[in-house]
């Protein structure tokens, strides 16, 4: 009995390998280059949280503030890119975080996330889609919604009030020019987030003829006067709605910056990945971060932020300081924008299907690779699909929560995996001598000998971040669901703060005194292990933050994966056929790469 369960634990985290020339040779063709990823992840993330994101939550929850609330989702983001563009050069696969957990974790783990991935991605496409058929039919006075109600309606109970027809045809279309190639479609996303980036421009320059700074200053009596019982404006002044709106807001437009690992799904159609990748990632979050932090000082210097409209907040702008005429330049810029997001949701789905079906874990025929297009066909075709009848029939309002649910575990296994590796030793020739001396405990956890990482300095390390991880999610818990108590200062729930609050920054200094593998990457995260332990706890954070229903829509999903990994992944995974054990990750710089 104890050796069938050992058995099936070996083979629920048997990990991903390959030997040193496998690790770079991909059946997809190498075409993009740096500059194409970045522009890439830009136009990916730069889309609806321009666009919509901002008046949302300017209006609802952080008022001007949402300029801090922008600036602290962009730390957290960094953080979460950091690891990302580590394993990026460590291991430059199609897959994006379903690979690096593969790699790192383990295959039952791997594939949970790969799992999420591909419902984020799914629901991303369609979601993205009905936001870009709903902006274009308010530019024509909403005659297609009319249109399709009267001839295509559906039941809005279970679904949407009708067939958006124009959402499933920009899925079936986008679809097709994956199918042609990636290097066709990084060409029209470069043009369209070019048009992008220039209306965003043009929106700022013109923007900056029209500020007033009374907006940041609205007085606490301008405000009470203005609020009734459909209208709160809050407290007037920068913090019209306090810290906790703020930091609420902080806590929505950490979702403007999802897109940006879809840089790290292309690893296996970059030239020099291993350093395309990590340049890629930083300089989309950079550029993203201006952007959004401008557009947001513009617009709430333009407008009070109690008269910003949630819906299209930068035409009701330019209307309201009567410049009418920039509606149809926003159109534009929204329109490219948000037509790239739905490329960047699309793009990295079937490059996710690809890996996990190439890995055996869900059925292999999807990863079947046309040979003059050099493109995942299939698992582009079925991705394609399967957003576009979802774009086409379900009302998306209550999923959307489900793209980041898939998104914030990616984040956070990605960190975990970062920093479990960067103390595990690089080779079988790294053993010291200290491995058969006998140490104090109080020696090995804060006083280790050797500066390179053993097989018991590893164990240990992996122990402390299985406890962090357990505390950390604790005391996120405890903030969430206990805050009244922490606000009325309850001593019990206070207790139980500081003491999960003493345990976190103890397994911290614990991993942080362990020595770390020195081996050179193109990119190291900096700052390890604090930089994956703050990733991790803010993901943690967010993902308690999610609604009830979305975990129960999430439960459901999961067992569905689950069935199919018992039925056939578990059995039909390459690992299982593959005697060789040597470690995947690339732990050097390649120079086997085209630059």
């Amino acid at each position: 009995m104890t050796s069938a369960v050992y058995a099936l634990y070996n083979n629920l985290t048997r990990r991903k390998v390959y030997d040193t020339e496998t690790l770079h040779t991909s059946q997809l063709k190498r075409c993009l280059t740096v500059f194409d990823l970045t522009i890439l992840g830009i136009g990916s993330t730069l889309g609806t949280g321009t666009y919509i994101l901002t008046g949302q939550v300017a209006h609802d929850t952080a008022g001007p503030s949402v300029i801090l609330s922008f600036l602290i989702a962009a730390v957290a983001s960094v953080l979460a890119g950091l690891c990302y563009a580590e394993f990026g050069a460590r291991a430059p696969r199609a897959g994006s975080a379903y690979t690096y957990t593969y790699v790192s974790v383990g295959e039952i783990m791997a594939f949970i996330i790969g799992w999420n991935m591909i419902l984020e991605y799914v629901i991303g496409a369609a979601s993205t889609a009905r936001a870009l058929s709903s902006y274009f039919d308010s530019l024509i006075n909403f005659a297609l919604k009319d249109y399709f109600t009267r001839h295509f309606p559906l039941h809005p109970g279970t679904f949407s009030a009708y067939a958006d027809l124009l959402a499933m045809s920009l899925c079936l279309f986008i679809t097709v020019l994956l199918v042609i190639g990636v290097k066709e479609s990084a060409i029209l996303n470069n043009l369209l987030t070019a048009v992008n980036l220039t209306v965003i421009v043009i929106v700022i320059i013109a923007g900056l003829t029209k500020i007033n700074g009374h907006n940041w200053n609205i007085s606490p009596d301008e405000a009470h006067n203005i609020t009734n019982s459909t209208v709160i404006v809050g407290k007037g002044g920068f913090f019209p709605f306090g810290i906790e709106g703020t930091l609420a807001g902080a806590a929505t437009c950490f979702y403007a910056f999802v897109g940006f690992d879809l840089v790290a799904t292309t690893g296996e159609e970059t030239k020099n990945p291993q350093r395309a990748i990590p340049i890629s990632i930083c300089l989309t979050l950079l550029v993203c971060t201006i952007l959004y932090c401008a557009v947001s000082v513009i617009v709430t210097l333009m407008v009070p932020y109690y008269l910003i409209n949630p819906d299209a907040v930068l035409p009701e702008a330019f209307h309201y300081v009567q410049l009418p005429a920039f509606k149809y330049v926003v159109g534009v810029g929204a329109l490219s924008g948000i037509f790239c997001s739905l490329l960047g949701s699309l793009l990295p789905l079937p490059r996710v299907l690809y890996a996990i079906a190439s890995d055996g874990l869900i059925f292999r025929f999807i990863a079947w690779v046309h040979p003059r297009l050099q493109t995942p066909m299939i698992a582009t075709i079925f991705g394609g699909v399967a957003s576009a009848i979802m774009a086409l029939i379900f009302d998306l309002k209550k999923l959307v929560e489900m793209m980041s649910i898939g998104t914030l575990l990616a984040y956070s296994l990605v960190s975990i995996s970062v920093l479990y590796l960067r103390y595990l030793p690089a080779e079988e020739s790294e053993i010291q001598l200290d491995e058969q001396l006998v140490q104090s405990l109080y020696v090995r956890l804060f006083k280790p000998l050797g500066s390179r990482p053993t097989y018991k300095s590893a164990a240990i390390t992996r122990y402390a971040i299985t406890c962090l991880i357990i505390n950390g999610f604790l005391l996120c818990a405890i903030q969430i669901f206990a805050s009244d108590y922490i606000m009325n200062k309850n001593p019990i729930i206070i207790s139980l703060l500081i003491i999960f609050i003493l345990l976190e920054i103890f397994f911290t200094i614990i991993i942080a005194k362990q020595p770390k593998n020195i081996n050179l990457l193109y990119f190291q995260a900096p700052w390890i292990p604090y930089v994956p332990i703050l990733s991790i706890l803010i993901n943690t954070y967010l993902i308690l933050k999610l609604s009830p229903a979305t975990w129960i829509r999430f439960g459901i999903w999961m067992f569905t994966g689950f069935v199919i990994y018992a039925f056939y992944g578990y059995w039909n995974s390459s690992q299982r056929f593959d005697d060789d054990r040597q470690p995947l990750i690339s732990e050097r710089r390649s120079t086997s790469d085209n630059s």
